[in-house]
């Protein structure tokens, strides 16, 4: 079983505007809405790839009825706790002519330390018999930022598989408690190691500077692949993997998806390289849906065959 965190789930509402403009008067010519959050989306794509995963987080008010309403009716397992405050709704604008992507995320509600108790309560007993825990997304109002580390840390001494994806003072603390792997996108990657990527050999020492910081496994995740570094026992791998080309749709959520990949392979037991194809495979078919999380496992399995992937040598550090 493999179990994720959402503590900002959200309801996602995107609206397909061609032509859109600022300060212009639109009419959507698609709207859908559905349950997110980083978290979300990871569980949406390992049902999809077909892993064991239960979703839980904090859902509240009106809102937070909708979005279990609405993972239920996909027949994705959860299990949240129930707060005061009111879970967000988060708008994308989508234009199909051009593919640029507009986002307005609100804050989230304001979370008590009572609800984080019932969360850590919940958590205890839904990875009894997990796997993987996978810890993603924002934090919500008056939740401070070591929250994650807290987390990881009585999960690794529960001797459970660690996933981190999240951003800013929350990644940089939560990474020195050792998850078994980290995966944010480049520009949360170049924030962490507090420098930019220009070059190949820039996020090649990323993955290395990243891993030092305390992660047993990274990987940068990009707009069409991604850079790893994995270790097992004696075994330690540097990859570049590169997706094939695509017509994409939207590539909104494709880095949550890559990361369901990778997940559920590993936990099919597959190799480290086979699990990294796996990965960008399934993070390129995602783009080819609307929605986070949206992968077609047919397309994805198709896509992984044809990812390309470099094995990088250890790039020497300055000084």
């Amino acid at each position: 079983m493999i179990v994720t965190v959402t503590l900002n789930a959200a309801i996602d509402r995107t609206l397909f505007v061609p032509n859109f403009q600022i300060g212009q008067r639109h009419r959507a010519s698609v709207g859908f809405a559905s349950a997110g959050g980083k978290g979300i989306n990871v569980a949406r794509a390992l049902k999809r790839l077909g892993a064991p995963v239960v979703c839980t987080g904090l859902a509240g008010g009106r809102t937070g009825t909708l979005l279990v309403e609405d993972l239920t009716s996909e027949g994705i397992l959860n299990d949240f706790v129930r707060i005061r405050g009111e879970s967000r709704t988060s708008t994308a604008v989508l234009d199909p002519t051009t593919n640029a992507y507009t986002e307005i995320n609100e804050w989230g509600p304001e979370v008590g330390e009572d609800e984080l108790d019932m969360l850590r309560d919940k958590l205890s007993y839904l990875t009894q018999s997990a796997e993987f825990v996978v810890f993603a997304g924002s934090l919500p109002r008056d939740v401070q930022p070591d929250v994650y580390a807290e987390l990881i840390r009585d999960a690794n001494r529960r001797h459970l598989l660690t996933v981190l994806d999240t951003e800013g003072e929350a990644l940089r603390l939560a990474i020195q408690a050792e998850p078994y792997l980290v995966s944010p996108n480049m520009r949360e990657a170049e924030a962490l190691v507090g420098r930019e990527f220009v070059d190949d050999p820039d996020l090649a020492s990323g993955l290395d500077e990243i891993a030092a910081l305390g992660a047993r496994n990274v990987i940068i995740t990009l707009e069409h692949g991604c850079y790893a570094l994995l270790r097992e026992d004696k075994t330690e791998i540097r990859v570049r993997a590169t997706a094939p080309p695509v017509e994409a749709i939207s590539g909104v959520g494709s880095g949550d998806t890559l990361l369901a990949g990778f997940i559920a392979a590993r936990a099919a037991g597959k190799p480290f390289e086979d699990a990294v194809k796996t990965a960008v495979g399934a993070g390129a078919a995602s783009v080819l849906e609307a929605g986070a999380g949206r992968v077609d496992p047919r397309e994805a399995s198709r896509l992984a065959g044809l990812v390309a992937v470099e094995k990088l040598e250890p790039v020497a550090q300055e000084g």
